[in-house]
This record gives structure tokens, C-alpha cells and sequence, in this order.
């Protein structure tokens, strides 16, 4: 069985801006909350391979990995997949920006399919309620972020 999360957000602020906040990954860490650093490690076109370390867990460990990920501008959508996938059989990221339909902000969405490897400390739902938790909080932070910088 495979798990697959699928979020949104609208934010309000123009497309410019919140493709440029959320697809700036030296920003991340000032985005994230859950970040400590990036690393870029290799940029090919459009794709950028970047290590990524959260903060301690509640047990003092640092999560690390490596993920590459394609942004297509003109099409308003990002790819992205963990290349170092830890306790993952896979990871593959997609985000999209829509208009919200009134024109004033972005529908951002997030869909996320993975699987986990049969050794990993937690299954396939539990990581989908994990992920689920994790992105409606992260997409809050952002979009306050965000909202806060087009207000300036």
C-alpha cells in the first residue's frame, strides 16, 4: 500500500511573488519552520539537487536528506523527489499554483505520494497523518509569511 497526501492554502498575494518566496530554497529555513538548512549540492537547467536538515526531533535526532526538484514557471507547478529517501521506498512531490478564482491570491497545493520501506519506524498511514498534520501547519506559516511581505 502506498500513502498520498494531497493540501492547499490560498494566499494572498500575487503569483510573482509567492512563486518567488516558496521556489527561493536558500529561503527555506527562514520559510520552514522545521528546516535548519539547505544546501544546494548541483544545479542542471531547472533542476536543483539540495540537501535538506530539519531541526532536533524530540529525541535529539537531525533528519537529513537529498531531493531534487524541477520547477516549470510557465506552468505553474513544481516536481520533486527524494533522492537519498531514508525510511521512503519512494517520495515524489508535486506543487501547483492556481488562481483562487477571485483573483486576488494563489491556490497553492501540495501532493505528496510515497511509500514506506517495511523497516521504517512508522507505516504508510501513519506518515499520511504525520504529512497531513505537518503541511496544513508549514502551509500556515508560509502563507502568513508571505501575506506579511506583500503587505509591505
Amino acid at each position: 500500500m502506498a500513502g498520498h497526501t494531497e493540501n492547499t492554502i490560498v494566499i494572498g498575494a500575487p503569483f510573482d511573488l509567492v512563486w518567488e518566496v516558496t521556489n527561493d530554497l536558500e529561503r527555506w529555513p527562514g520559510l520552514f519552520t522545521e528546516y535548519a538548512s539547505v544546501e544546494v549540492l548541483e544545479r542542471v537547467g531547472a533542476t536543483v539537487r539540495f540537501r535538506l536538515t530539519m531541526h532536533p526531533d524530540e529525541q535529539g535526532r537531525v533528519w537529513s536528506w537529498v531531493s531534487e526538484r524541477t520547477p516549470d514557471r510557465q506552468r505553474r507547478e513544481v516536481r520533486a523527489h527524494r533522492v537519498e529517501p531514508g525510511p521512503f521506498e519512494y517520495m515524489r512531490i508535486y506543487w501547483r499554483y492556481d488562481s483562487d478564482g477571485d483573483g486576488d491570491g494563489i491556490r497553492m497545493t501540495w501532493v505528496q505520494d510515497f511509500a514506506m520501506r517495511p523497516d521504517a519506524p512508522v507505516d504508510d498511514a501513519g506518515m499520511t497523518e504525520r504529512i497531513n498534520t505537518n503541511s496544513v501547519a508549514q502551509m500556515e506559516v508560509i502563507r502568513s509569511r508571505i501575506e506579511a511581505l506583500a503587505a509591505v
